[in-house]
């Protein structure tokens, strides 16, 4: 590694908006710039993004954070990229165009198909070549919905004029002027369409997903250098662009969930909770998933996970919808001007429930008012509801999936958020460690892509680089934890019904 290279440009692609973080050296962020790109709600189910928009973000964002640090290519080590996982599209790969939007992990709209594939006896079969469900959520329903449902798509693929992708896909063909077309692992895993055993896409679900193969990404392991920008799109001189990482699993990496055992919690629009589990898949419990967490040094690692729909996004709701706060700091002291949550609760399906539950037809439920009932409860029933579902699933690792977590190392905007922070380790009984960094997510892809680039050299030099910033403790005694949870699991069936 040259002396000269003291950067990491990493483009975290979420589900609200593109952040190009600059990382130093020790893995602190020097900069950030993020670009928000708009929603798009076309029919009921329905959530889509512009995959332009979201291109062009990412360039904007590069091009502002290097001229406002006054930094020149030649510093740069490598373009590391985290995305929303499961949001999927379709594009032209002679015209660089999509087909459509990309449809996003929140949409619902191949429910429909899921449903029949389920109806005909398909789940044991997916669920032993993928781990997961089958599930809306998951990519193939939507890029199957995508090929079926837009004119001459078929057409199109029947003469390898079609590649798919998810955004990390997406962004890399792109910043390399279209030369090439590859996934990691971490991605593959959650489309429905990649065997974990095989660590191949299977022909199997592509056909029964009704997609073509000449439209699949090469997959790689995420230490590895996928290709270098293109001149012509960005950036004077070719950079190596490594590190791709779906957004969850670089945030396992980015807490330093190296061994069997350690599980974090990502709290961002939705959330995951991932456990690492070592080096062989192994049956999940029933309402959770098992995932490869990442693969790394042509090793792969595998995770229990289950996702949530709705934790960050009850804020906005609350904020956005409601108009009860102005901003999401305003919540934790309103929840901590009562004594308690009155009774009430917040059920947020407003996209129906997630692991361990996944009910798409569940909806949304405040439950257990009553006439004293005030907007700080509202705004504390909406808190404790994200605390109560990542208890739901880490209870369900520990007592059915054989695995002990030692403690829960949490990322995320909502992690600022002391109340809800003590409130979960409440819930769980086991120590809550913050990180000291909020952009994890791109911490952990651009640790992958500063291995690839020997930037740094080992896990134990990147071990060495992490700090806690809090660690909550369990506060709350055995017998009121046990009561409000069960308040939680009436107020969900309420929304089950």
């Amino acid at each position: 590694m040259n002396d000269s290279k003291n950067y990491i440009l990493s483009i975290d692609q979420s589900t609200s908006a593109t952040k190009v973080i600059l990382f130093n050296k020790k893995g602190k962020v020097s900069d950030r710039v993020t670009i928000a790109h708009r929603q798009y709600y076309p029919a009921p189910g329905f959530v889509e993004h512009d995959p332009v928009e979201i291109f062009n973000n990412t360039c904007e964002g590069i091009s502002k954070i290097l001229t406002a640090n006054e930094i020149s290519e030649q510093e740069l080590a490598s373009i590391a990229i985290t995305n929303q996982r499961e949001t999927s599209m379709i594009w032209d790969k002679n015209t660089g165009e999509p087909v459509a939007n990309a449809a996003v992990w929140q949409c619902q709209r191949g429910a429909d198909y899921c449903n029949e594939l389920k109806g005909k006896g398909y789940s044991a079969m997916v669920s032993e070549k993928t781990g997961l469900l089958i599930d809306p959520y998951f990519s193939a329903s939507k890029l199957c919905w995508l090929m079926n449902n837009t004119h001459g798509l078929k057409e199109k693929a029947a003469k390898g004029d079609l590649l798919l992708g998810t955004m990390d896909s997406w962004l890399l063909w792109k910043l390399s002027g279209g030369k090439v077309h590859a996934t990691d692992y971490s991605n593959a895993c959650r489309t429905l369409l990649f065997n974990i055993n095989t660590l191949e896409w299977d022909a199997e679900l592509i056909d029964l997903f009704d997609l073509d193969k000449s439209m699949f990404p090469e997959v790689n392991f995420s230490n590895e250098i996928f290709g270098y920008t293109d001149p012509s799109v960005i950036l004077e001189n070719p950079l190596p662009i490594s590190g791709l990482l779906g957004d969850s699993h670089a945030a396992l990496f980015g807490q330093n969930c190296f061994l069997p055992g350690m599980g974090k919690a990502t709290y961002g629009t939705g959330s995951s909770i991932m456990m690492n589990i070592g080096e062989k898949p192994a049956p999940s419990p029933e309402g959770l998933v098992t995932s490869i967490g990442y693969g790394l040094n042509k090793k792969i690692f595998y995770v229990y996970e289950g996702n949530i729909h709705c934790t960050g996004d009850t804020i906005n709701w609350l904020k956005n919808d409601l108009e009860l706060i102005k901003d999401a700091s305003e919540t934790e002291a309103l929840a901590c001007s009562v004594d308690d949550n009155n009774g009430v609760y917040l059920v947020p399906a407003f996209v129906g429930l997630g692991a361990p539950y996944w009910d798409n037809t569940a909806r949304a439920c405040l439950s257990g008012m009553a006439r004293n009932t005030k907007k700080a409860h509202v705004v504390r029933a909406a808190l404790e509801s994200i605390a109560y579902q990542v208890k739901d699933l880490i209870s369900l690792m520990e007592e059915k999936g054989a695995i002990q977590l030692q403690e829960l190392r949490v990322d995320g905007g909502p992690t600022k958020n002391t109340f809800l922070m003590q409130f979960q380790s409440d819930m769980l009984g086991r120590t809550v460690v913050r990180a000291e960094i909020e952009e994890v997510s791109a911490l952990g892809a651009t640790f992958m892509a500063g291995l690839a680039t020997g930037f740094w050299k080992d896990l134990d030099e990147i071990a060495s680089l992490r700090e806690s910033a809090l660690v909550y403790n369990p506060e709350l005694d055995a017998e009121n934890t046990k009561e409000l949870y069960s308040g939680w699991k009436k107020a969900v069936e309420r929304a089950r019904l």
